[in-house]
């Protein structure tokens, strides 16, 4: 997965921010983020968190938490040589 450069035009942009006063997990997380599908693309996925680690612990309270996701991805076109 290669970074989005600022200007390049996406197909999908997403943001979310989500923001817990408390938050417990019983089990840690399993995530995964992917981009199937055929074709050259640029797609960024990225998340920026406050007072959560990036590796959570099973059974801990973290409190005041924010998190701030960006999944940015578009279809690039094909750089080969063009037909004359």
């Amino acid at each position: 997965m290669r970074d989005v450069q600022d200007d390049d035009a996406q197909d999908i942009t997403f943001h979310s921010t989500v923001h817990a006063e408390r938050l417990r997990f019983t089990y840690p997380p399993r995530t995964a983020v992917r981009f199937p599908g055929t074709g050259e693309r640029t797609s960024l996925s990225r998340s920026d968190r406050t007072n959560l680690p990036d590796r959570v612990e099973p059974d801990v309270d973290y409190r005041d938490v924010t998190v701030r996701y960006r999944l940015e991805t578009g279809v690039r076109e094909p750089q080969g040589p063009s037909p004359d």
